[in-house]
């Protein structure tokens, strides 16, 4: 990596006041008091963060999935600010409203499939979910089918860390952490006979809805098999069961279409949302419903729908997110994402052929992993590279759930072909210096 320039005093500075005051999310709290914060990151400019010492990262995994136009958009902090200054925040509670957040929801419903037409908003995918379940469930409350009350998710899954969101992932990490996983959240095998087998066993007459990722990302960058979601949302209609998609991750271009559902040819009841709808510069989410359930809430809800955040619908997020949209837009990323995508999946390819510790590769958009064979009781072996990969100035992400070996990446969408073929060789001289 190299070194730009190293202040030492601020960087201790720094250190400290995050082992003294600063709780971070998923991390070992331990690791942290013994050696400080990983990174201290001062500065992003496209595909790359710099750190305090002055060592420049290239970021090949949007930071959290997220940063999908690239960092140093000052064009989003220019919006920001003029938002700001006019009007920077007004609740949405008891019927207000404001022009940005309406803006937005009629902006969205260009990018939504079919009749998705409308939006809660929330501040994150968490809530996105959260909402999404608590919705569903009203939802079959009002239609007189209170029983139905039951969450199907899939095992590798991530749908985020608040109550509902936790007990919805399909993760056991998360869930031994707390003793606070909700009831009525059931977990299944990527497999059409995993889902049918679950409603058989525990009634359709009790299940609210089924949710699953497009393309499962933190749980491994995990491509459900050919025609798996064709038969999915089938066995849901039969059986009354709302069908939500989590796309926090691969809604708003990551995997090349505009949501990732549309790669397989399905249009689900609910769209969650979040990420890429701001690339990051501020935080916002959502819940997409059909106008056909919109209508039925609103008909047969009396009095208020009891759900919502401060910060639902912020108007500086929305402003914000207008902008990030209008930039996928205009600079026609979505094409890069396809093209990206298809260099990158082909380095990951060449790079297979190199080391034959490689078991699998596999991409979409630029949504990709490179797993590795781990022998039962084995050490992981993509934390090694991870390290190996900093070294030469690359950030990726270890995968190591349920017996997984992987390396995951989701590249800004904005890289171009230089960039990825260095992405590429690091990643390859990576792996050869762990082997």
């Amino acid at each position: 990596m190299a070194k730009v320039f190293e202040n030492t005093a601020l960087k201790e500075e720094l250190v400290a006041l995050d082992k003294k005051h600063f709780i971070h999310p998923t991390s070992n709290m331990k690791q942290l008091q013994e050696e400080g914060p990983a990174f201290i990151f001062t500065e992003g400019d496209g595909i790359y963060l710099k750190t305090v010492e002055g060592h420049q990262l290239m970021d090949s995994l949007s930071s959290l999935w997220n940063v999908n136009i690239g960092h140093g958009r000052e064009a989003l902090g220019e919006v920001a600010k003029e938002q700001m200054t006019k009007l920077a925040f007004t609740s949405t509670f008891s019927n207000w409203s404001h022009e940005p957040v309406l803006r937005l929801a009629k902006e969205i419903a260009k990018w939504t499939p079919s009749d998705l037409n409308v939006t809660f908003f929330t501040s994150g995918g968490s809530e996105a979910n959260d909402t999404a379940f608590k919705t569903v469930r009203h939802y079959w409350q009002v239609n007189g089918k209170p029983e139905k009350k039951k969450i199907i998710s899939r095992k590798k899954s991530y749908h985020g860390v608040a109550m509902g969101a936790t007990s919805a992932t399909g993760i056991p990490e998360f869930h031994k952490f707390t003793t606070s996983i909700a009831p009525d959240f059931y977990y299944v095998d990527s497999s059409v006979e995993a889902l049918q087998e679950m409603i058989d066993t525990e009634g359709a007459d009790s299940i609210a809805a089924f949710i699953s990722e497009p393309v499962q990302g933190s749980g491994g960058v995990n491509i459900p098999s050919e025609g798996y979601f064709e038969q999915v949302k089938k066995i849901c209609e039969e059986n009354d069961i709302l069908f939500i998609s989590d796309e926090v991750i691969c809604g708003f271009g990551r995997t090349g279409t505009k949501f990732g559902m549309e790669q397989f040819g399905v249009v689900p009841d609910i769209i969650t949302m979040a990420k890429g709808i701001t690339s990051g510069y501020a935080p916002l989410g959502g819940m997409v419903i059909s106008e056909e359930l919109h209508q039925e809430l609103y008909e047969k809800t009396e009095g208020n729908f009891w759900h919502g955040y401060t910060y639902s619908g912020h108007p500086t997020a929305a402003a914000v997110a207008m902008k990030n949209l209008e930039i996928i837009k205009e600079e026609n990323l979505m094409d890069n994402v396809n093209e990206m995508g298809q260099i990158m999946l082909e380095g990951f390819k060449w790079i297979k052929e190199q080391h034959s510790q490689v078991s699998d590769v596999r991409g979409i958009g630029l949504l990709g992993a490179i797993s590795f064979h781990r022998e039962e009781g084995a050490d992981a072996i993509t934390p090694k590279v991870v390290s190996a990969a900093l070294e030469r100035g690359l950030i990726c992400r270890s995968v190591v759930y349920g017996g997984q070996d992987t390396l995951a990446f989701a590249p800004p969408f904005i890289i171009n072909k230089e960039q990825m073929d260095d992405m590429i060789q690091i990643v390859n001289d990576a792996i050869q210096d762990v082997f």
